[in-house]
């Protein structure tokens, strides 16, 4: 009897437990969900210039909204279909990760490491970092950040980058790009390194500074979605809208109406 018992229990303990399997292996596809609420929620910054601002009527605005109401009219038929969520480089994966947003369009480079954590579109711009300098400093190049006070923004690229590009200046990090900025108007850095397209917006309306000609590395900015197979079919329909609007020439229009070299 003891044997009988035991082994009813082994068989109920077994379906439970792969009751509880099957639960875990179902996902929401991200894609039918899209469809079925029938709008796109899109993490951007907020702090950007020209990607992702606030412009003077309060409103959103920029190439990665831009782009962003383009996948909307590409996958629902109407570029007003978009609700925009601010996110930063410190706070953009969780939110994408917690089902906050349905992917970021946030000049987010694509890198290695962030690779493991989310799925990343074709690449649709690939910036640069470089280097802004007061108009009238003394710092040249590279070679001229030994023991300078170098200004970056937490969770970039630029964060981890500084590390190998000059590795013996004193490295000041800031949230968003607009305290970044501020930090080097009010002299409490020698310079500020990140995207060139960024640091471009930043100094479209500021003529006290300027930016060195040298670019240190390749930063390609991609659309990231959740890590795993609920995310497979969205990707697919990105990447298609990507390469169809790189065909028809819209990123290219994009990057003159917002990238002035």
């Amino acid at each position: 009897m003891k044997n009988i018992f035991i082994c009813l229990l082994m068989i109920i303990t077994g379906l439970l437990l792969s009751g509880c399997g099957n639960e875990q292996k179902q996902v929401v596809d991200i894609y039918d969900k899209i469809k079925a609420r029938d709008k796109l929620i899109v993490g951007v910054k907020y702090d950007t210039k020209p990607f992702g601002f606030i412009d003077k009527n309060q409103e959103v605005t920029g190439f990665d909204v831009d782009l962003a109401r383009m996948i909307a009219k590409y996958i629902l038929n109407d570029p007003n279909k978009v609700e925009f969520v601010q996110v930063t480089p410190q706070n953009r994966i969780l939110a994408l990760n917690s089902g906050q947003i349905d992917m970021i369009i946030a000049t987010m480079t694509v890198t290695e490491q962030r690779k493991q954590v989310v799925e990343f579109s074709r690449p649709y711009y690939v910036a640069g970092q470089a280097i802004m300098v007061n108009k009238d400093s003394l710092i040249k190049n590279i070679n001229d950040l030994r023991n300078k006070k170098i200004i970056i923004v937490l969770g970039t690229t630029a964060d981890r980058n500084i590390k190998n590009i000059a590795p013996e200046s004193m490295i000041q990090g800031y949230r968003t790009y607009n305290d970044a900025f501020a930090a080097l108007k009010n002299n409490r850095g020698d310079a500020l390194i990140t995207d060139d397209s960024i640091l471009l917006g930043l100094i479209s309306d500021d003529s006290n500074f300027k930016i060195l000609s040298k670019r240190y590395t390749k930063e390609p900015y991609a659309i990231a979605l959740k890590k795993g197979p609920e995310s497979h079919k969205l990707l697919f329909y990105i990447d298609n809208a990507l390469n169809s609007f790189e065909q028809s020439g819209e990123l290219n229009n994009l990057k003159r109406k917002w990238i002035k070299n």
